[in-house]
């Protein structure tokens, strides 16, 4: 299962002595076609491969712009009133052409400098687990070791957030986690779109995540092109804290009439945004944690 590929699967490498670290390679294909924002790993859209390029957009105004509006307006909220928040947050991604589990973890980020803690709730193969990445600190690394059993005695490891243990089953790297980094790739691929025609846009009010109130932006390309990088995706945004609390993403479907297929969704649900966090919070020799550091 990619869950269990996950940090589980780093872990348990760095005890055979797997510790070759590498920088993860992007196909050509996403290179060429998918301009701007962070290119996942293990799964890139497939219904629009060999897909001919997308139609320019007209002149005048775009179905985009209203949500690049609000996107805007969102990031300089959380640029200028948040400086930490405390989640917990599910995942589920699609990695080559598997769809994994629902993932499930209790979170504190903080945003200067970027800090992650992250205690892995489920599934079982991965409950237990920690993380921690404070940006400059470290060496530039993150911290992780394993929640129980033989993968926990291996103890802490230190890994580059990008090399290929740290990336098992991960399309993202931990620096890229948060709902200030959501939202600034999002503005970055529906910048891009706008040159773009073949786009759809609604705006769906009193929608709820986990019973909060949210406005769900829907963004759907009807047409296959190489240059999407989804045929459909949604952000719900909450209307008191004004941030995106969830976000997903799909694939044209793989015959006509089909469903989507999901490639990536992530929830932040229990935000607690000020919390007031400290060093500590991301300190390994925390007495709260157990990464064992003294």
């Amino acid at each position: 299962m990619a869950s269990q590929r996950g940090l589980a699967g780093l872990v348990f490498g760095a005890a055979r002595g797997c510790l070759v670290l590498a920088v993860l390679a992007v196909p050509a294909r996403a290179q060429q076609a998918l301009g701007p924002g962070l290119l996942p790993q293990g799964g890139l859209p497939e219904g629009n491969i060999g897909a001919p390029d997308a139609v320019p957009a007209p002149a005048g105004v775009h179905p985009l712009d209203a949500a690049v509006e609000v996107a805007r307006k969102g990031l300089a909220g959380i640029e200028g009133g948040i400086q930490d928040y405390s989640a917990t947050v599910v995942k589920r991604e699609r990695i080559d052409r598997k769809l994994g589990e629902h993932e499930y973890m209790f979170a504190k980020i903080r945003h200067a400098p970027f800090s992650v803690y992250l205690y892995f709730l489920g599934p079982d193969s991965v409950k237990g687990q920690e993380v921690i990445y404070v940006d400059g600190r470290n060496d530039g690394n993150m911290l992780a070791h394993a929640g129980s059993g033989v993968k926990a005695m291996v103890g802490t490891v230190s890994l580059k957030p990008q090399s290929m243990l740290a990336m098992s089953g991960q399309r993202y790297p931990i620096t890229e986690l948060g709902v200030e980094n959501l939202t600034k790739r999002l503005l970055e691929v529906a910048e891009y779109d706008k040159q773009f025609a073949e786009c759809e846009v609604n705006f769906f009010p009193g929608a709820k995540v986990n019973g909060r109130v949210c406005t769900c932006i829907q963004v759907t390309h009807p047409v296959p092109r190489k240059n999407f990088r989804f045929h459909l995706a949604r952000v719900f945004i909450d209307d008191e804290l004004q941030i995106p609390i969830r976000y997903e993403a799909y694939d044209w479907p793989t015959e006509a009439g089909g469903q989507p297929l999901l490639m990536e969704e992530y929830t932040y649900m229990n935000v607690k945004i000020n919390n007031g966090f400290t060093d500590a919070d991301f300190d390994p020799r925390n007495t709260a944690y157990k990464f064992g550091a003294k």
